[in-house]
């Protein structure tokens, strides 16, 4: 490839270097760089890929691009994080260009609701990628991704190899921290769909409107031509007003896309989808008032993208669940809940869902805060926890950089009455399956399916899932000696394998 082709569209102020040179590849560490490489030189709260200049042409490269350095080899461009979005969308031959792009962003049920588009446009016989928290899914073969939004070179030898596979569609999360490193720059979305907007990552973007207007701005700059907007959260009601592109709103109440008529069970919801008067009954698999909105959200974009309403419905009634998304785990009397739950918003959501549906039941939460995050949310999902939870044990998510009590220590100031704290995740759970037999249903929230705790920059191999199977085995171990000195009568192999 050429200079030429990797420089399409991006605004430079200098170039005095041969366009016509060709280039082997883009990087952006200084390390990687290669013979016949360009490098962008990004600049990071930690970081400034300008003072690495020198060491990337002395490891081959040919050309960098900078927002900030002039020089012999150094190409100026207006935004070098534009620059490395847009260098790479050319990279990858422009695929992102023949997909139909579906984004969704928000500050809770993206992972669902993009999980929800993809099961339906696939029901109705289309192929798709899907990226997302979860990873990179093509036509069933997955590729694990780092972050929700992964960085432009990836995503866009994703949407490379998303068309390689067939697929018409591409619909992908998109985070606020994607949409502020300009890392969505370059992709036209057929269609932008925003949740809703509740405190989180206020350790990066410093106050909520600044966290508020970056969602915004996915609709009111030029990525999304026309945007889905829950117009049952307040804060996405301002965009409302400020945009000027084609927005459509769905909500329980008002919307050209309504779920009225709402039942909720813990098997299960069923709602009536009202789209310009014409009513059709939904039921789906899925728990809880937030994901019939996200189920909506779903049905709601499809219906926009032309997917026939029988398809959508048959597609939403077989939907699959969403890994560590209120995944239910029935275990002898008890129900245990596992959720990604890790904003005040997001646990408040479950917690009170849970007690919607769980009748009677007791419910119990295990939870705990991400460490070198926002610091602000901490007491307030403490709060949260003892205001819908008839008990709480605090323990740790990911620590990450920082020391796990001082975390715990920020979220009792919230607490307001009894608790129990058990730093160790695994032994905090396996205190409450042991505790809790007697028809609970145990919460067990923030790291859904998540496979590894991030602890002082490394991730050490973890799973909530991992940790029950380990107490399904330790029991059924103890279950089989307590019964190995007993006679074995008929009626005692029945209890046996009653009880396996």
């Amino acid at each position: 490839m050429l200079l030429k082709d990797i420089l399409q569209d991006i605004r430079l102020r200098e170039n005095n270097e041969n366009i016509y040179m060709p280039i082997h590849d883009i990087k952006i560490n200084s390390k990687d760089v290669g013979y016949g490489d360009v490098f962008i030189a990004l600049k990071g709260e930690n970081y400034n890929g300008n003072d690495y200049i020198d060491e990337a042409f002395a490891n081959g490269a040919k050309v960098v691009l900078s927002d900030e350095k002039s020089g012999k080899g150094i190409i100026r461009v207006s935004d070098a994080r534009q620059a490395y979005a847009l260098a790479s969308k050319n990279y990858f031959g422009k695929s992102c260009e023949r997909l139909k792009i579906i984004g969704v962003t928000g500050t809770n049920g993206k992972t669902t609701t993009a999980s929800i588009i993809t099961q339906i446009l696939q029901y109705s016989g289309k192929k798709v990628g899907l990226i997302g928290t979860l990873g990179a899914f093509i036509n069933g073969k997955k590729i694990d991704t780092p972050l929700t939004t992964p960085d432009p070179y990836l995503l866009h030898s994703i949407f490379r190899q998303i068309e390689n596979e067939g697929c018409e569609y591409a619909v992908m999360e998109v985070s606020a921290h994607a949409i502020a490193l300009k890392k969505i720059d370059g992709i036209d979305f057929d269609l932008g769909i925003l949740t809703n907007i509740t405190e989180d990552h206020l350790d990066f973007f410093k106050t909520m409107e600044k966290y508020r207007d970056t969602k915004f701005a996915f609709f009111k700059e030029n990525h999304a031509k026309r945007g889905l907007i829950c117009i049952d959260d307040p804060l996405c009601k301002r965009i409302i007003v400020e945009c000027k592109k084609p927005l459509i709103c769905y909500g329980t109440d008002k919307g050209t896309f309504k779920a009225e008529d709402i039942d909720l069970t813990f098997n299960g919801s069923q709602f009536t989808f009202d789209f310009n008067d014409r009513k059709e009954r939904f039921s789906i698999p899925l728990v809880g008032k937030y994901n019939v909105l996200n189920a909506l959200a779903g049905a709601s974009a499809c219906r926009l993208m032309g997917v026939p309403m029988q398809d959508i419905k048959e597609g939403l009634a077989s939907l699959n669940t969403v890994a560590g998304r209120y995944n239910i785990i029935n275990l002898d009397s008890r129900s245990i809940v596992i959720d990604y739950a890790h904003t005040p918003d997001g646990l408040e959501n479950v917690l009170k869902n849970t007690k919607e549906v769980g009748g009677k039941r007791k419910v119990v939460v295990i939870f705990g805060c991400g460490g070198n995050r926002d610091k602000l949310k901490r007491p307030i999902m403490g709060k949260v926890a003892c205001d819908n939870a008839d008990e709480v044990i605090l323990t740790s998510d990911n620590p990450r950089y920082e020391d796990p009590y001082d975390i715990l220590l920020d979220i009792e100031k919230g607490i307001t009455r009894k608790c129990v704290v058990i730093e160790n995740r695994e032994k905090a759970i396996l205190h409450a399956l042991r505790k809790y037999k007697k028809d609970e249903i145990i919460v067990i929230a923030g790291k859904g399916a998540e496979e590894y705790q991030d602890i002082k920059g490394k991730k050490f191999p973890y799973s909530d899932y991992a940790v029950i199977e380990k107490y399904i085995k330790m029991a059924s171990e103890k279950r089989a000696k307590e019964y190995q000195n007993f006679k074995a009568d008929k009626t005692l192999k029945e209890e046996i394998n009653k009880n396996k």
